[in-house]
């Protein structure tokens, strides 16, 4: 298992970096403080549906289908989403899971900007 230093915090330092810059946003009025305060709570849901996930997985128990984590991090939760991957090592080395997980950050992201405009 490679250390949590060792570890690529890129990824991890994307989603505060995004909270962050939300966070700006509302504070000057460019979006609503809704906006943040959702991706807030997504971030901890999606975070918990991860834990919940690699839990099941070491119990031998019924796991989250992949599509649901998905559409968690679409839906807002991609940056507790990071986070889950990187603290709690859970589909963090899996490619299979990283490609279609990014298109959904991608696409909240271009979703999230039209929105804005």
């Amino acid at each position: 298992m490679t250390p949590a230093h060792a570890r690529n915090k890129a990824p991890l330092y994307a989603g505060v970096l995004f909270f962050m810059l939300l966070v700006l946003a509302a504070a000057t009025e460019k979006v609503n403080m809704l906006v943040p305060a959702f991706y807030g709570g997504a971030s901890l849901v999606t975070f918990v549906m991860y834990w919940s996930d690699k839990s099941a997985a070491k119990a031998g128990r019924r796991r989250t289908p992949e599509a649901t984590l998905h559409l968690f991090a679409l839906a807002g939760g991609w940056p507790g989403a990071l986070a889950a991957q990187y603290w709690l090592r859970h589909k963090s080395q899996k490619k299979a899971f990283h490609y279609p997980f990014w298109g959904t950050v991608a696409a909240n992201c271009a979703i999230l900007g039209w929105l804005a405009i």
